[in-house]
């Protein structure tokens, strides 16, 4: 899996993408992710890559011949050789523009996106991206979240870890993404909740000069001591509808 992300603040993602399992993962050749400034795809000296709209209104917009030539650039067909069958099998590329106005991002989405072999993710920023550019370049408009943002650099992060936790080897134990109980037609994930040591948790409320005790005193749920893994399961599955 390749993430080419186009933005024009490549160093918000330096931390993002090198920390973590994501880290992990390019370390391990599982998924690569590329950070492109989208100046480089500019003509003039200042490196221009936005422009006053058409008709007036507030602000500035990305233009379209910029993103055009990046995205022609990085787009090309990845080959990998499927371990469930023998024949090589083409996988192609999908390019997603992050949008305050595009459909928002869903479980569903993400397990979608995780059969390509590599994602273009443009970043838009200012008051908006030119329209041709979700019109005839993108393959799909994306949000991810009913609210505004400066620009599309985090949902692009939400897309890239939502995705990339999906790709084979890229999260150790299969069983925590075989448990996740996210459906496709649900807005809310079950999971049941879990804890932790210490078993009895006394908090202590500290001052200055001070340690306050408190008389509290929160408890991890008896069953999940006992031992028994049929009460276990049991209780955990009602705690999750």
């Amino acid at each position: 899996m390749k993430f080419d992300i186009i933005t024009i603040f490549p160093e918000l993602f330096k931390g993002f993408v090198g920390e973590s399992l994501l880290g992990r993962a390019q370390k391990k050749k599982l998924i690569k992710i590329n950070l492109h400034n989208l100046r480089k795809w500019t003509d003039d000296k200042h490196q221009t890559v936005d422009g006053r709209p058409y008709g007036g209104g507030a602000g500035m917009i990305l233009k379209i011949e910029p993103i055009w030539k990046a995205v022609s650039s990085l787009r090309f067909p990845v080959y990998r050789k499927s371990k469930l069958k023998t024949k090589n099998y083409k996988l192609k590329t999908r390019t997603i523009l992050l949008s305050a106005k595009g459909k928002t991002f869903t479980q569903k989405d993400a397990r979608r996106l995780a059969k390509y072999g590599q994602l273009i993710l443009i970043c838009g920023r200012y008051e908006g991206v030119d329209e041709r550019v979700a019109k005839y370049v993108a393959d799909e408009e994306v949000s991810v979240g009913n609210y505004i943002l400066f620009g599309g650099e985090v949902p692009a992060m939400v897309l890239i870890e939502a995705v990339s936790r999906l790709v084979s080897g890229v999260v150790a134990k299969k069983e925590s993404i075989k448990n996740e109980s996210f459906s496709d037609k649900e807005s809310k994930a079950k999971e049941y909740p879990q804890y932790t040591r210490p078993e009895i948790f006394t908090p202590k409320i500290r001052n200055s000069k001070y340690v306050i005790r408190n008389s509290q005193k929160w408890k991890v749920p008896k069953v999940l001591l006992s031992g028994d893994h049929k009460k276990i399961r049991e209780w955990r599955e009602k705690q999750s509808k």
